[in-house]
């Protein structure tokens, strides 16, 4: 070894827990009720139909998929051989502790504080709050995929 690999600092600005937040899957291994990656959105594909092409082309997949965070519809045709983007949905559970300036404060089952959920918008974040306020002490059903987080739906915590 030379006197100048000797002294060579390595550095790395990488920081995270190194999941990716998504994963490729051939077009044709997607499965309806499954999810995928529609113009950089994470959506739970709700149709999914296949044509065959003329003589020398693809069989292509025709995806139709719904936004998982705003419900919007989104479509898209891709050939059955080539792979797309499927994201990294995972989905927890915690105990409502306080509803904050339009935060959730949110603890989950090892005692671990989590503080950057908005309360959703609409008949779902009505209710959180008023049962809330009720004096109920509820679960939030938070999902997550690429980077965000929204509560799905809620329940009374088993006492």
């Amino acid at each position: 070894m030379s006197d100048d690999e000797k002294h060579e600092e390595h550095t790395f600005e990488a920081v995270g827990a190194g999941a990716s937040k998504t994963y490729p899957m051939q077009c044709s291994a997607l499965r309806k009720n499954g999810h995928v990656v529609i113009k950089g959105r994470p959506c739970k594909i709700i149709d999914m139909s296949t044509s065959k092409t003329g003589k020398h082309g693809h069989a292509k997949v025709h995806l139709i998929a719904t936004d998982i965070f705003t419900g919007k519809k989104l479509e898209d045709i891709c050939p059955s051989t080539h792979n797309m983007d499927v994201p990294n949905v995972s989905r927890n559970e915690f105990l409502l502790v306080n509803i904050d300036d339009g935060f959730l404060n949110l603890m989950d089952g090892d005692g671990k504080e989590k503080n950057d959920v908005k309360v959703p918008e609409g008949e779902l974040g009505t209710g959180i709050t008023a049962d809330f306020e009720a004096g109920k002490e509820l679960m939030i059903s938070i999902i997550a995929a690429m980077g965000e987080e929204q509560a799905i739906s809620y329940k009374e915590a088993p006492k």
